[in-house]
């Protein structure tokens, strides 16, 4: 793995799309709706998705009746969002790059795309370029350090006793996974922003969100899942079974999400 951080990032997301749009993915859904009121998108909005991955917040807009154009660093992503929205003007972009004119849109929603970045105040500076004045942002991040959906797969890997490998480059967001951090990085941008608590449960077959995000090798967690041994995946494997049981409810595991919502105008 490279160590920078964009590079890390991008051989992160190489070749995961699918896997990521069937596991990982279901999850962010919860915040979509959300996301799309607090950027007041609704019939004729202007609005970019940026961070679009398969497209799901992209959907909701157009069902909203919105005019929507997309972005995402991953050409994976950008097709399966182009399959999942016919007719998606979508872009291959790594932000900060926002390859649209100034004052192009009303509304910006990045649903958990704020997290991914090498510089967040520099894309957030970049995404109010693209809005006009009075234009609405709608961010959404995880709370760090992550609960339940977030943490099942990390909190196997402590137990079993498995570090965090030293090329894996710490995320230039980390400090801002707080409501004050976040809601002070958003009006740094020039926002007049607020952020918010947001809470959800995800339910799922806990042997399938093991296979689909670490088998499945999405994210840093399943990253480092994937470069071990048999022997110590059945260890992980062991630990998670124990951390994800206490979820479980009905013979379903339902997993808490917690994430922050900061919405801002321009």
């Amino acid at each position: 793995m490279a160590n920078d951080f964009d590079a890390y990032e991008r051989e992160l997301w190489s070749g995961r799309a699918a896997a990521y749009e069937q596991g990982f993915a279901l999850l962010t859904r919860g915040a979509v709706g959300p996301l799309l009121d607090a950027a007041g998108v609704g019939e004729g909005t202007r609005v970019l998705d940026a961070g679009t991955g398969p497209g799901f917040v992209a959907a909701e807009a157009v069902r909203r009746g919105a005019l929507v154009s997309a972005l995402d660093a991953e050409p994976g992503m950008a097709e399966t969002a182009r399959r999942n929205v016919p007719g998606l003007d979508v872009r291959v972009a790594v932000l900060p790059d926002v390859p649209f004119p100034d004052g192009e849109f009303d509304a910006v929603a990045g649903n958990f795309v704020i997290n991914h970045v090498s510089d967040p105040l520099v894309t957030l500076t970049e995404l109010r370029r693209v809005l006009r004045p009075g234009g609405r942002i709608a961010l959404t991040c995880w709370v760090m350090p992550g609960v339940g959906a977030l943490s099942v797969v990390r909190e196997a890997l402590d137990a079993a006793g498995v570090p965090m490998p030293a090329d894996i480059p710490e995320p230039p967001f980390a400090e801002h996974g707080r409501r004050e951090p976040f809601e002070r990085l958003v009006r740094a941008a020039g926002f007049d922003a607020v952020a918010e608590p947001l809470d959800w449960e995800h339910p799922v077959d806990a042997e399938e969100w093991w296979a689909q995000v670490a088998l499945g090798r999405v994210g840093t967690n399943g990253v480092v899942v994937g470069r071990l041994d048999a022997p110590a995946v059945a260890r992980v494997k062991d630990a998670y079974d124990r951390v994800v049981a206490r979820y479980a409810r009905g013979g379903r595991t339902v997993l808490p999400a917690r994430a922050l919502l900061a919405r801002g105008t321009a």
